[in-house]
């Protein structure tokens, strides 16, 4: 799908409060026929894998689709993959800081314990689970057990949660999306911004706002994070029983607003000039104008679902 610059910004001068509220709306409805459908078949597949690339709003996304399911009686519990994750020992660390090491690969999980665990859940049994400390890349005890009862659903979101190889528990078990950024912005001429690069100015936002990271540093992890996403994330996306959308019409006016200025001095990199381009061709929007219940407001921040 594309969408043209030029109704962004008709739109947002006719009634930027209106477009906002369409596309949520818009959005809220497409999960809700998913969570629909997820609580049809929850006998046959109680587990829910939720994959995507980088900036893709799996977070959030996931946290919506258990709303959706707890407000129709249909308990339902989310797993992060990053809690699963192995802790770096000093040597992996090196190489790391070197750049000389795949920080994307399957082999960052605790295949066993994730498996193990999933197992445990199923079958109703106690289970403690872990949570991961990026800061002080150490796996530590999250404080929560968690029992499923029958008819209560688990969703674990990841970007390795559609790879067979990472989550060995039998297909017909397991419902499965894949979300996305998947609209195109184009120019009046029609030249067009891929959706990798409207993720890249989440993650901009986000490592900027919650860790401490300059927008160049997030520019310069682009060729792993994407070296990553071929390898890893897109061969399995056709496991996906649900495909879904994240592109939202209002955001890159809010990105504007709060990446351009960062951009600006960081022309000579390659990326640069084509988002500074088309950042500048949107009116601004002020992030106070996003509700809290947004998808974006992941990458902005006071998000309801954190």
């Amino acid at each position: 799908m594309n969408q043209p610059i030029r109704e962004i910004n008709e739109q947002l001068r006719r009634d930027a409060a209106g477009l906002i509220r369409q596309a949520d709306a818009a959005y809220d409805a497409h999960l809700e026929a998913i969570a629909d459908d997820i609580r049809a078949h929850r006998a046959e597949r109680p587990i829910i894998l939720l994959s995507g690339p980088s900036g893709s709003g799996k977070t959030t996304t996931a946290r919506m689709i258990e709303k959706k399911l707890d407000d129709s009686d249909v308990e339902t519990h989310t797993l992060s993959m990053d809690d699963y994750f192995l802790p770096l020992t000093p040597e992996e660390q090196a190489l790391a800081a070197e750049e000389k090491f795949d920080l994307e690969a399957p082999s960052r999980v605790d295949i066993p314990l994730l498996n193990q665990q999933l197992s445990s859940i199923l079958a109703g049994e106690p289970t403690a689970l872990p949570h991961f400390v990026f800061s002080t890349n150490t796996r530590q005890s999250s404080g929560r057990v968690l029992t499923r009862r029958p008819g209560e659903l688990v969703i674990l979101e990841g970007i390795h949660a559609l790879n067979p190889a990472v989550i060995t528990l039998p297909d017909d078990c397991t419902a499965r999306l894949y979300v996305s950024v998947r609209t195109r912005v184009t120019t009046d001429s029609g030249t067009p911004l891929h959706p990798s690069r409207i993720r890249l100015l989440r993650r901009m936002l986000r490592d900027k706002r919650f860790r401490s990271r300059p927008v160049g540093e997030t520019l310069h992890m682009l060729a792993s994070v994407q070296r990553g996403e071929e390898r890893y994330i897109m061969p399995y996306k056709h496991r996906a029983g649900y495909e879904v959308d994240t592109f939202f019409p209002y955001e890159l006016s809010v990105y504007r607003q709060e990446l351009l200025a960062d951009l600006l001095p960081l022309s000579a990199l390659p990326e640069v000039p084509q988002l500074v381009s088309f950042l500048e061709q949107l009116d601004p929007l002020s992030p106070e104008a996003v509700p809290a219940h947004a998808l974006i407001r992941e990458f902005i921040g006071d998000s309801a679902y954190h």
